[in-house]
């Protein structure tokens, strides 16, 4: 199949970028979008032209490494069809009509700078996790599995806010660029188990602290960000913040006022 792409191209944080038009051909529908991506970086080597930046890793969907937004959709929801929930690297040309033209660009937010093409730096979102998602546990031989019993809807809600892989889709498709699912999904997942609960109060005060030091924008709840999530955090997980965040306000923790 032939396929017209029109590519963010933009050689560091401080130069002007733009969308440079390619044409592709022999492009199979079995390939990923990534390996779409190799093909023309492949022929643009050969032609003694730079090829297009962009991040990735595993290629399995699950390190977060891969997202670009897709015809105006964070990971391109499988084409312009039926959205589906995936990763950029487990989106597959298939999804897309022979003859088609594919708009590629890289998240956008004030707190995702453009380091080059379709990369940008996302370590914000690192700084939110280093800010306080983390348990207090004492080292040494591990518990058994059985020896702290967790109600299972509580334990199925901390696994599915565990899923999250990081990958800032949610900030890409929210008008505000708000990080509010990605910490929410964090917190949620320590709030709903025991070993979450010593920090809890610190915890979430900290990260949406940090969360807004960065320049991530406010929560409006208009819900795009949970309808591009590759992993399917609810909506939800933002209440459960909210609770946390207001009940915190009521309680002294001894060691941030």
């Amino acid at each position: 199949m032939k396929i017209n792409l029109r590519i963010w191209r933009q050689h560091n944080g401080k130069e002007q970028g733009r969308l440079v038009q390619y044409s592709l051909d022999g492009v199979s529908g079995d390939m990923s979008f990534l390996e779409m991506l190799d093909l023309l970086n492949e022929q643009l080597t050969e032609k003694g032209e730079d090829p297009v930046a962009f991040d990735s890793d595993c290629r399995e969907g699950i390190c977060g490494q891969c997202g670009v937004v897709i015809n105006g959709v964070p990971h391109g929801g499988q084409g312009v069809a039926q959205p589906v929930r995936t990763t950029t690297c487990q989106l597959h040309m298939r999804s897309f009509a022979d003859g088609s033209t594919i708009t590629i660009e890289p998240w956008k937010a004030a707190a995702f700078p453009v380091l080059r093409d379709l990369i940008v730096d996302r370590s914000a979102l690192d700084r939110v996790i280093e800010a306080g998602g983390y348990i207090s546990v004492n080292t040494g031989a591990a518990p058994d599995a059985h020896a702290v019993q967790i109600n299972k809807k509580r334990s199925d809600r901390a696994f599915d806010a565990a899923t999250c892989i990081g990958c800032g889709a949610c900030v890409a498709a929210c008008p505000n660029g708000s990080a509010m699912l990605f910490t929410s999904a964090k917190i949620t997942h320590l709030a709903m188990l025991p070993q979450g609960q010593p920090e809890r109060v610190l915890r979430v005060k900290r990260m949406v602290g940090e969360q807004d030091a960065l320049g991530f924008g406010g929560c409006t709840n208009i819900g795009e960000c949970a309808a591009v999530c590759p992993k399917g955090i609810p909506l939800e997980s933002i209440s459960q913040l909210n609770r946390d965040l207001i009940a915190s306000l009521f309680k002294h923790d001894g060691k941030d006022d």
